[in-house]
């Protein structure tokens, strides 16, 4: 195991940062590729972001490796030595760990003898929220660079340690998130009729939402709706309310899909309204595409898998949650694995999970292997 990463891992969960906010996060790690002598670092890409780049002699193809700077807003309950200094935020989501393996190709990079081509280190932020990957797409520093392939991994609790999980095409979902806001009249308690109340509206919006789910995973027109938070009124027994507020997360294989469904969701929120005589607004964000594999990408991570005596597992299907790597699918060739950090292992997002350090070793075989194979040609 390679103590220097296993510490930079450490260090990175002891400060975590929140999306678009992933400075001393960044700072952190410049500071520690600097002595690996790249041939350019590129600060602030989308914000806080990172490029590492090391080009070789003569051109050839272009290969960004990604991995994502931020943390999540969640109170860390381990015990260990190096749990998080940021109260109420944590690395949940293993990170530290992927920051610790795409910042470990860099000693490597710097003694590599590769002829050709060019490697980018993308360390990118706010892919929680869904936004960093799109910013980074409008980075003209970053298309500039005009990366052939973008390869990124992230750990999957739950399946066998070290195992690499594959699959084409649609590798996670596409996901969307949206709050409806409705307006109607604050009256008296005991006289509800001067004015409107959102309360049957809400009660009915949640039943037509309902009805537009289709929790079969194996049809390609998936479609999971989730309420995530309902507000309604105050705990004040004099007042009939006037606002209310529901939240959702969609989910859907493709992007076809998802679209109908929004115009469905359009749809009901104006005519439930309508009939009620109501205000209503629906704002979307946190935007996930369907990260897209793309079939030679895929083909060089069994490839390299094969050749490390990595098992492979095959997935039969898409994976339900959202990865803002999707973004990279739309415009490059491009692939995300999954590495298996346990199947006992603490699930993501969960208060007591933490990033295995013995799979910074796999994870470097892998990115070291796909970058092997296409400039070593």
């Amino acid at each position: 195991m390679n103590k220097t990463l296993v510490q930079l891992r450490k260090e990175l969960h002891q400060h975590p940062e929140l999306s678009g906010k992933e400075y001393t996060t960044a700072k952190r790690i410049i500071e520690f590729v600097k002595k690996y002598h790249p041939t350019e670092i590129i600060k602030y890409i989308a914000g806080t972001g990172v490029a590492v780049v090391y080009e070789f002699e003569e051109s050839g193809p272009t290969i960004a490796i990604r991995c994502e700077l931020d943390a999540l807003p969640i109170i860390e309950e381990n015990t260990f030595s190096y749990t998080s200094h940021n109260y109420g935020v944590s690395h949940k989501c293993g990170h530290d760990g992927h920051m610790s393996i795409v910042a470990g190709l860099a000693e490597w990079l710097s003694v590599a003898e590769f002829n050709k081509g060019k490697v980018i280190l993308l360390f990118q932020p706010a892919e929680e929220t869904g936004k960093g990957a799109a910013k980074v797409l409008e980075d003209e520093r970053f298309l500039n660079l005009d990366p052939d392939y973008v390869f990124a991994l992230h750990n999957f609790p739950g399946e066998k340690m070290h195992s690499v999980i594959v699959k084409p095409g649609f590798f996670t979902a596409t996901v969307q998130s949206f709050r409806i806001q409705i307006k109607g009249k604050k009256a008296h308690a005991s006289e509800p009729e001067n004015g409107v109340n959102p309360a049957m509206a809400v009660a009915e919006l949640i039943q037509v939402l309902n009805a537009f789910a289709n929790p079969n995973s194996n049809s390609k027109n998936f479609v999971l709706l989730t309420p995530i938070c309902i507000d309604l009124g105050d705990k004040n027994y004099g007042i009939s309310p006037e606002n209310a507020e529901l939240h959702y997360t969609i989910r859907t294989w493709s992007g076809e899909v998802m679209t109908v469904l929004e115009d469905k969701i359009k749809q009901a929120v104006s005519e439930i309204s309508s009939v009620h005589q109501l205000k209503a607004e629906i704002d979307w964000f946190e935007f996930f595409p369907a990260s897209d594999n793309n079939s030679e990408c895929v083909a060089l991570i069994e490839k390299v898998a094969k050749q490390q005596s990595i098992e492979l597992v095959g997935h039969p299907r898409s994976l339900k949650f959202g990865e803002d790597f999707g973004w990279y699918s739309s415009k490059y060739k491009s692939a995300i694995f999954g590495l298996g950090a346990g199947e006992h292992h603490p699930a993501l997002h969960h208060s007591d999970y933490d990033f295995p350090d013995e799979l910074i070793d796999t994870g470097l075989l892998m990115f070291k292997g796909l970058v092997i194979d296409i400039l070593g040609k």
